[in-house]
């Protein structure tokens, strides 16, 4: 009797992962226009995939990443400028979601201490061996 529920549970497993939800439309089709498809493809080359973490929209199968990629494609079809799109994702999923990341008040420590960092082991290095040479 266990090796049965075992042996049910393991084939029932990969039915748990299809989504019932339909796909998005164009997730997987492109733009007929193609300097729009051109902005979309970009676009979502560097929008960061949040389910895979390590992939863009537009190298992920995650179905979210699919469902970004038909937004995307939507609104610049609709008109709309990539850099206004980059702004909804951020605003609507955070500042992670981008792979080219803005130096706004939370993120300028993250550009300015390496900076610093360099400055003082420029002044460490000046000082150690600087001494020498008076």
């Amino acid at each position: 009797m266990k090796r049965l529920i075992l042996a049910l549970a393991l084939f029932s497993v990969p039915l748990l992962a299809n989504s019932p939800l339909p796909s998005a439309p164009y997730a997987y089709v492109q733009l007929e226009n193609p300097s729009k498809e051109a902005e979309a493809q970009a676009l979502m080359q560097s929008i960061r995939c949040l389910q895979c973490q390590g992939q863009s929209i537009a190298d992920s199968d995650a179905q979210i990443a699919g469902d970004l990629r038909n937004q995307i494609r939507l609104r610049i079809k609709q008109g709309e400028e990539p850099e206004a799109i980059r702004a909804w994702l951020i605003e609507r999923y955070g500042d992670y979601v981008s792979y080219a990341p803005r130096i706004n008040s939370r993120t300028w420590p993250l550009f300015a201490a390496p900076v610093l960092l360099l400055g003082f082991a420029a002044f460490m290095l000046r000082r150690r061996f600087g001494k020498g040479e008076a």
